[in-house]
């Protein structure tokens, strides 16, 4: 993997930069070290564990204590951080109200969530205290309550109240119930832990860059988890499953793909769920998505939506060279869960912020503030003048 180091922000030495070269999007920077997942050779581990290993047979439970304590949990720590996230997923009142009370069939989800995160560090009497104990303690309640503010929200725009989570439920149960109000069944409980644990970390990811950038402040969780919202919440991050399921929408069946897919590429048109700036050969995450894609929708009788993906991603393949990335099926698994597109953003913060608060603890135990430098592009030389003699 071709690098090149800026800083090392881990470090609390006061050395300056290793040097000063640009490097425009960050790309190929090595920023800092870390202990919780690696990129290396298009493979991706979460502190050492192959993402292939972890989404075959951990529950999304145990990859949160494994990114927060570098180690699998025996089953009585896993039995207790899971009676933990259900005792905190209920949510304070004041933040449903706020729900009821903002102009919610205008305002997208992720908007909404950004800002009830911001809003629930209100409520929070240790929001501001900066010990190794409370952060985790925070972390905890944040982790546990996503998925009650992304289901509250969509059942309060759709006129239904918020259901209480259930206390036998574990966390992909749970999410579905707490939107749906039905039961899952088993395939919809291993889809959707499927995809929390795929998209649980992924390195220095921009929100998860973003998070670090912002808490080496030393600001609080809330902010962190907040700043790493709104960098997800761009379409070129977390937006990009929804768009890939606006274009399945739109495109219609599988007769339509060959021509609206060349036409598309014929204008230069970028085709969402593509490509990644870190894999090389393909993103190992989306075969798993994939596979239940298939399962999915054959089962909901849309296998129209899998057959349309499969004959995409060979045209977008051959001519751009492009393998799909782990967005591209998870449109299409969402939409065979019943989940509203708008609401696929948010379900991927739902998993990440176990990533954020990972990296929030790691930053916050070996902290520097993180200040890289900019190459100056503008005039130089200039004076003052009057504004009288401006002309």
């Amino acid at each position: 993997m071709n690098v090149h180091v800026l800083m090392d922000m881990g470090n609390n030495s006061d050395k300056g930069e290793v040097s000063m070269t640009t490097t425009r999007g960050l790309e190929g920077v090595v920023a800092t070290t870390s202990s919780i997942s690696s990129i290396i050779d298009d493979t991706l581990t979460y502190v050492g564990y192959n993402i292939d290993d972890l989404t075959e047979n951990a529950s999304f439970e145990e990859v949160i204590y494994l990114l927060w304590h570098l180690r699998l949990p025996t089953q009585s720590e896993l039995t207790q951080l899971t009676q933990q996230l259900a005792d905190n997923m209920e949510l304070p009142k004041e933040v449903i109200e706020h729900f009821k009370m903002i102009p919610i069939k205008d305002v997208h989800p992720m908007a909404a969530l950004r800002s009830a995160v911001s809003l629930l560090g209100l409520f929070d009497e240790e929001a501001d205290v900066m010990e190794e104990e409370a952060n985790y303690r925070k972390a905890i309640r944040l982790q546990a309550k996503m998925p009650a503010l992304v289901t509250s929200f969509a059942r309060i725009r759709n006129g239904q109240e918020p259901i209480a989570p259930r206390k036998d439920f574990g966390f992909a149960a749970n999410f579905l119930y707490m939107l749906t109000g039905k039961e899952p069944e088993a395939i919809e409980i291993e889809a959707f832990n499927k995809a929390l644990v795929l998209h649980a970390d992924h390195e220095l990811n921009a929100s998860t860059f973003t998070a670090r950038v912002c808490v080496a402040t030393l600001s609080d969780v809330y902010s962190g988890v907040t700043s790493a919202i709104g960098a997800l919440k761009g379409p070129l991050h977390g937006g990009a499953n929804e768009q890939v399921m606006k274009m399945l929408t739109e495109i219609g069946s599988v007769d339509n793909v060959e021509s609206s897919i060349r036409e598309k590429l014929a204008n230069k048109e970028k085709i969402m769920g593509f490509g990644h700036r870190v894999y090389q050969k393909g993103d190992p995450r989306a075969k798993h998505l994939k596979e239940m894609s298939k399962k999915l929708t054959e089962l909901r009788g849309e296998a129209k939506y899998y057959e349309m993906s499969t004959k995409i991603q060979d045209i977008v393949t051959s001519e751009k060279g492009l393998p799909p990335n782990v967005d591209f099926y998870s449109a299409s698994v969402y939409h065979s869960l019943g989940i509203d597109h708008d609401l696929f953003t948010p379900i991927f913060a739902v998993s990440r912020v176990s990533g954020w608060l990972a990296h929030i603890l790691e930053q916050y135990s070996n902290n520097r503030l993180i200040r890289p430098r900019a190459e100056y592009t503008g005039p130089g030389k200039q004076e003052y003048v009057a504004i009288e003699n401006r002309g």
